[in-house]
C-alpha cells in the first residue's frame, strides 16, 4: 500500500512546491549597508552547504566568537575565537567595502565573494547570514568550488526554533549538508553567557 502510494504523495509534494516556492533571504549590499549596526560581537550558530567538504572544518569547533570592528574607512577587522577542544585559536580577516560591489572583499582572497544576508529569513532581528562563494577551480567548472552560508547572532543561546527554520529554508534550497556548533564548552573570550 505504501508502494502506491508514495509516489501520489512525491506528486503532492512537488505540486504544493511549484506553488509555494522556497523563501529567498533579503540581500544586504554591503556597499549600501550601514556597516556601524554589524561591528561589535557575533556568536556563530550553524552553517549549510550543498556539500559536506564546505562545511567540514567546523564540525571540529565547540564554539567561536567573533568580533568585528572598523579599522579604517570602509575596512572591517573580523577576529574570530575558536574553541577547538580545551585549544583556542585566534583568527582574523580584513574586509574591504567597495562602493562598485555589494559583497564584501577579503583580502588575500580575490576570487571570494562575502555575501550577506538578512536574519529576517529565520525569523531573527539580531542575526545576519553570510554566505561565501568561490568560482570553480578551473575554467571547464560547473559548480561553484566554494558555496556555504553561515548563520550568526549576537547571542550564543538563541532559540532552537530559529535555527531549525535555518536549517528548513536551506534545505528548500538543496543545501542539505549541515552543522550546528554545540557550544558546549566555555568561548574563549565571552562577555556575555555562553548557552
Amino acid at each position: 500500500m505504501l508502494n502506491a502510494t508514495l509516489p501520489y504523495l512525491l506528486h503532492l509534494f512537488s505540486l504544493y512546491q511549484s506553488i509555494v516556492p522556497c523563501s529567498v533571504p533579503e540581500q544586504l549590499p554591503a556597499n549600501t549597508v550601514d556597516s556601524q549596526q554589524y561591528l561589535g560581537e557575533w556568536y556563530f550558530i550553524a552553517a549549510v552547504s550543498h556539500r559536506e567538504a564546505d562545511i567540514r572544518e567546523y564540525r571540529a569547533m565547540d564554539n567561536v566568537l567573533f568580533t568585528v570592528e572598523e579599522t579604517a574607512k570602509n575596512t572591517l577587522l573580523m577576529t574570530g575565537h575558536i574553541r577547538i577542544g580545551e585549544n583556542c585559536i585566534n583568527q582574523t580577516w580584513i574586509y574591504h567595502i567597495r562602493p562598485e560591489r555589494d559583497d564584501l572583499e577579503v583580502e588575500g582572497r580575490p576570487q571570494r565573494r562575502t555575501l550577506l544576508w538578512s536574519g529576517k529569513w529565520v525569523n531573527c532581528s539580531d542575526c545576519i547570514i553570510v554566505q561565501e562563494v568561490e568560482p570553480p577551480v578551473d575554467s571547464t567548472g560547473t559548480e561553484d568550488s566554494l558555496n556555504r552560508h553561515m548563520l550568526y547572532a549576537r547571542q550564543s543561546d538563541v532559540d532552537s526554533e530559529m535555527v531549525t527554520a535555518f536549517l528548513k529554508n536551506s534545505a528548500c534550497h538543496n543545501m542539505s549538508a549541515s552543522v550546528k556548533l554545540p557550544q558546549e564548552k566555555g568561548c574563549c573570550r565571552c562577555h556575555g553567557h555562553l548557552g
